[in-house]
């Protein structure tokens, strides 16, 4: 199943795409569940699809705006440094546990919506990740019981204003300018990939593939991380871990590639789904 949050006639919906069209599963549930994360936090994936049977199809996927999969997410997750090649490319010395840091949800745009290159820099950078989102919540989850916790799977690009990221050793204000990081354009449930499946990741810019990758490349594997951040933190459902780009990244190329206006950037993830967006200069 394909989950998403749109916008149709002004109005900010959820629901489940089916072929090109959206089952409204905000007015399915009678309005109880207004948001994709309530009703991951009061259904369950399980209700969610029991739900999305027999929904009718409302509306057709053209005629919607998509939001950011989950727009209020309560956290994001991100994870530096976990392809083997960006942590050479980005001469980082290898760690025994993974590097955390935080987005938060304004700093997100939705498939088709504009990546805002902020007019602070010209350093705006590309980063083709694999988002997991939190289905069922928990503290301490062990890794060989994490699949159970995950929801989907969506492309993400965890956009980076570079000159602002390297300004101290924390990266939070490079990676939280408003509309900088891309998130959709759906989830794939769980139930769609198998757990631990190989899946694909490339971003292409301006058509032209600038990274490629496979999760078998991952030095932190999804259970692993689910199992790293719920030891100091309880996850809840809608949480989404962002877990890592793979090389290839603009500003350790020669000469860097940065992201201008009019670009047009896309991360595709095997059997999930391809974001797209276009870079708006603020």
């Amino acid at each position: 199943m394909k989950l998403l949050s749109y916008s149709h006639q002004g109005q900010a919906r959820w629901g489940a795409l089916v072929g090109e069209r959206i089952a409204d599963l905000q007015a399915a549930s009678q309005g109880r569940f207004p948001t994709l994360r309530s009703a991951l936090s009061q259904l369950g994936l399980p209700g969610i699809e029991a739900l999305a049977e027999g929904a009718r199809l409302d509306v057709a996927l053209r005629d919607v705006s998509l939001l950011p999969v989950v727009p209020d997410a309560p956290r994001i997750f991100c994870v530096g440094l976990n392809y083997e090649a960006h942590r050479v490319e980005a001469k980082r010395e290898k760690t025994g546990q993974p590097t955390i840091f935080l987005r938060v949800a304004s700093s997100q745009a939705g498939h088709g919506q504009p990546l805002v290159l902020p007019s602070e820099s010209a350093c705006f950078d590309y980063e083709g990740e694999i988002a997991i989102v939190i289905g069922t919540g928990g503290r301490r989850i062990r890794e060989e019981d994490a699949w159970a916790h995950v929801a989907g799977y969506a492309p993400y690009n965890d956009g980076s204003v570079r000159d602002w990221q390297a300004h101290t050793t924390q990266w939070t204000p490079g990676k939280n300018f408003p509309a900088t990081g891309g998130f959709g354009p759906w989830m794939v449930t769980r139930g769609e990939i198998a757990d631990g499946q190989v899946l694909a990741l490339t971003t292409r810019l301006n058509g032209e593939t600038v990274q490629h990758a496979t999760t078998e490349q991952l030095i932190f594997s999804m259970p692993s991380l689910v199992a790293y951040i719920s030891a100091f933190t309880a996850l809840e459902p809608g949480d989404v871990i962002v877990t890592g780009t793979p090389g290839g990244v603009g500003f350790k190329r020669q000469p860097p590639l940065y992201m201008r206006a009019g670009d047009v950037v896309e991360v595709e993830v095997e059997g999930v789904g391809t974001l797209s967006n276009t870079v708006r200069a603020e």
